[in-house]
């Protein structure tokens, strides 16, 4: 017994090996066979728009194939231990592991330690990577696959602080315009600024908004003064940026961390309706990683112990829980975005739900 306890370290590096290394291969099988169904189907959109093989790969997987592989790592994570720890007991080689006088705890160690590793790649991933990445495949697929989505988003309400509220009859995302625009700017309840203009447009270079054929009034107790321009553009500075106005769903993914505070910040005082969107974004990028602890412990717990038909029937198992893990967390989801539950508790809901299955099969688990 203590000959096996001196050596466990090797069993360590053994599980740690075999959990790894099945999770990258399994990863890498699945990213490749996705590549293969979407490449066949958006293959008539490259063509249509005429683009290089290099350009597709440059521009287009070179985003996506990041975000199939922080879209999978659940998944996949949770077959990895399923596969290979119900080979160990199949071949039984847990049950000298156990009987040696190693705790169930102690056996589990490897695999936390392998699930850190993978958490940790996810979460610096979410924080550092996909935003980059989310955001070059997200301005392909806004260009060139969905074209004939809407690019206009008609009538803007927006209160930019306490005091000061826009509207637009409509904003273009493709030329960075919006039409129809007005600007009141209040003191208490008393209207002292109103700025009227056909057209406002973004200047990235000037990183300001310039107003054509713009009015502006100012209003001081009885006094009020009106000056209009027809043929000069006025170069003003608001505090909005075109991506306030996106037409796309996918705007979110692609803001970096301090992007998503800031928008989030403003958006607390603007009350445009898309705070909850933004805070489970938030939310999704630290906790979702979490999952890899809760979906491991499941994992070993469910396929430690031996049972007739080998791997397949744990692996059966293993695989219709990750997909209700999935389908759980597009549930939460929808219910946080459309349904009004807190987003935070939204995130929480899959991974808190799964925890409590693993330390029920944990108790489960031969000892």
């Amino acid at each position: 017994m203590n000959i096996l306890r001196g050596r466990f370290k090797i069993i360590d590096r053994f599980i740690i090996g075999k959990y790894l290394g099945t999770f990258i291969y399994t990863l890498s099988v699945f990213v490749v066979i996705i590549v293969i169904f979407d490449l066949s189907e958006k293959m008539d959109d490259f063509l249509r728009s005429k683009l290089s093989a290099w350009q597709v790969v440059c521009q287009y997987y070179a985003g996506s194939i990041p975000f199939y592989v922080n879209m999978l790592s659940p998944l996949i994570n949770f077959i990895a231990v399923i596969f290979f720890t119900a080979k160990m007991a199949d071949q039984t080689e847990i049950v000298p592991i156990l009987s040696g006088g190693v705790s169930f705890n102690r056996f589990l160690q490897p695999y936390f330690i392998s699930a850190f590793i993978i958490f940790s790649f996810n979460l610096g991933s979410n924080l550092y990577i996909l935003p980059y990445t989310n955001q070059l495949k997200n301005t392909f697929e806004n260009t060139y696959v969905k074209k004939n989505d809407p690019t206009s988003k008609p009538n803007i309400h927006m209160k930019l602080d306490d005091n000061t509220y826009i509207y637009m009859e409509s904003f273009d995302n493709k030329t960075k315009s919006g039409y129809r625009f007005m600007l009141d700017n209040f003191k208490g309840d008393v209207l002292t600024k109103k700025v009227i203009a056909d057209q406002i447009k973004w200047d990235s270079l000037k990183r300001s908004w310039k107003l054509t054929n713009y009015s502006i009034r100012t209003v001081n107790g009885l006094k009020e003064n009106m000056f209009k321009s027809i043929d000069k553009p006025k170069d003003t500075i608001l505090d909005m940026r075109p991506d306030d106005f996106s037409a796309y769903d996918n705007i979110y993914e692609i803001l970096t961390n301090r992007e998503l505070s800031d928008k989030i910040k403003k958006e607390k005082t603007r009350g445009t309706g898309i705070e909850n969107d933004l805070l489970f974004e938030q939310y999704k990028r630290w906790l979702q990683p979490l999952s890899a602890f809760v979906l491991t412990l499941i994992g070993v717990a469910l396929s430690s112990r031996k049972v007739r038909g080998g791997v397949g029937l744990p692996l059966g198992i293993g695989i219709i829980l990750s997909f209700l893990y999935i389908v759980m967390n597009q549930f939460a989801k929808m219910f946080s975005l459309k349904g009004g539950i807190p987003p935070l508790l939204a995130v929480l809901i899959p991974t808190l739900f799964f925890g409590l299955l693993g330390l029920y099969l944990l108790k489960k688990a031969p000892k």
